[in-house]
């Protein structure tokens, strides 16, 4: 299986076929699907926004598809609870000139983080364990590890804490990188290839750990272990237990590890962007995240949905844990997961480190969650308290307590270097159409 890790750091070799979008796509890129028939549930206006200003999200995204960045994507904004804006825009991909649908599933990569993140605070309230736990008391397999430390391996003088996995602090890492000996390890031991998570749980025992547990933020595999602690605990699969417990009670019919037959045609393709010809391309096979067959349940980004599902998992959070009476989490334990768990220090060593782009100005980490501590900082409008997060094919969600506001966008393209513009392009979009402020009503 192709894990999050593998898809976010391939380099996409000469050899494969590329293409760029052609004029024919150029022409039909732009066809959208109108809110009219997206079953809206309120106008814009009735929530103190603009249907006029948001006719912006349709150009923003169009210019994306006419300078071949992406071949379509979903735009979707809800406020106060009410969804005003979901719309469909360019074709499905390169090789698949059908118009872009509202109800396509896409590969959501590390938005499964915050869903995993959300499975096991569930346990938690049930007393499963305390988040300053050793994860060893859960996991042995993770008992007496070792660290890099000064071109040597030593015995870890700390264990890794299950509060550490849910904020990327447990020293662990993803093997992205080519310059470090546990980067290079990690990528020998084809973690992504385990055959289930407790295949995963015997390969990772046998590698150190990037940090010191606890010494620094560092984007990881983290939640992937922390999906393998909710097996555990549970006693079932992460797929059956985030079937059972979370997807069938909210109504997320269309999110997956396995995607059934009958909903494989609404997947879109996934894309790469080849640095060398700077184009977009199909992305090769060898490199497709599988969508069948899958006995590995990452919880760090095996998931496919779609814009309207994921809605439906952030309209949870933004009621504070229920949604349409259906109780997932304490209105505190949201409250909790959504605030800074980082100190100073701790952010600050691991904010420039690759991935940089995994912590940006004004903002930190929570559980499971980035979350804007200074909106000044940031580079685009934005709320303080904000949390979100995105996934390796750009996808990207955001929640703003503030205005009480939810915005997803859906895209299928990996290793993009336009993916801090198509986030800053869809928050001037949405925030610009607001025309009464969360504190006004």
């Amino acid at each position: 299986m192709k894990s999050t890790s593998s898809t976010s750091s391939l380099l996409l070799s000469k050899g494969c076929l590329w293409r760029t979008v052609t004029t024919v796509l150029l022409a039909i890129a732009p066809l959208l699907v109108p809110q009219a028939h997206s079953s809206q549930e309120a106008s814009p206006e009735s929530v103190g926004m603009s249907s006029d200003s948001l006719k912006s999200m349709a150009r923003f995204v169009n210019r994306h598809i006419e300078a071949g960045h992406i071949s379509g994507g979903v735009t979707l904004v809800a406020r106060h609870g009410k969804l005003i804006h979901l719309e469909a825009h360019g074709q499905r991909g390169l090789d698949d000139a059908r118009p872009m649908t509202t109800d396509a599933l896409f590969r959501i990569f590390s938005m499964t983080k915050p869903i995993t993140t959300v499975a096991a605070m569930m346990l938690y309230e049930e007393g499963y364990f305390h988040l300053n736990d050793p994860v060893a008391k859960y996991l042995p397999e993770l008992a007496n590890l070792e660290v890099y430390q000064q071109d040597e391996l030593v015995p870890v003088d700390r264990p890794i804490t299950i509060e550490q996995l849910m904020t990327h602090t447990a020293g662990l890492t993803y093997g992205w990188a080519n310059d470090h000996p546990v980067e290079l390890a990690y990528q020998e031991s084809a973690l992504q290839y385990s055959e289930n998570l407790d295949d995963f749980l015997s390969k990772l025992s046998k590698l150190p750990l990037r940090f010191t547990p606890g010494e620094r933020y560092h984007y990881s595999i983290a939640t992937d272990v922390l999906g393998a602690l909710v097996e555990r605990l549970s006693g079932e699969t992460l797929e059956t237990f985030l079937s059972t417990r979370l997807f069938q009670p909210l109504g997320m019919d269309d999110t997956f590890f396995n995607v059934p037959e009958d909903k494989l045609d609404r997947v879109v393709p996934n894309h790469g962007w080849n640095p060398e010809t700077n184009a977009l391309g199909p992305l090769p096979a060898t490199y497709q995240m599988p969508i069948q067959g899958v006995t590995l349940f990452s919880g760090g980004g095996g998931l496919v949905s779609s814009a309207r599902d994921y809605l439906i998992f952030c309209e949870m959070l933004r009621q504070r844990g229920s949604y349409k009476g259906v109780r997932i989490l304490g209105p505190k334990t949201v409250e909790f997961m959504t605030m800074d768990h980082l100190t100073p220090e701790v952010r600050s060593k691991g904010a420039t480190e690759y991935p940089a782009q995994h912590l940006y100005p004004g903002q930190s980490f929570g559980l499971g969650f980035g979350v804007i501590t200074d909106p000044g900082q940031t580079g685009v409008i934005s709320s303080l308290g904000a949390y979100s997060w995105g996934g390796a094919a750009n996808t990207k969600f955001w929640i703003d307590p503030e205005e009480d506001l939810i915005a997803i966008f859906m895209t299928q393209v990996m290793n993009a270097p336009f993916g801090d513009q198509l986030r800053f392009d869809m928050k001037v979009a949405t925030y610009q159409a607001i025309t009464e402020l969360g504190s006004q009503r």
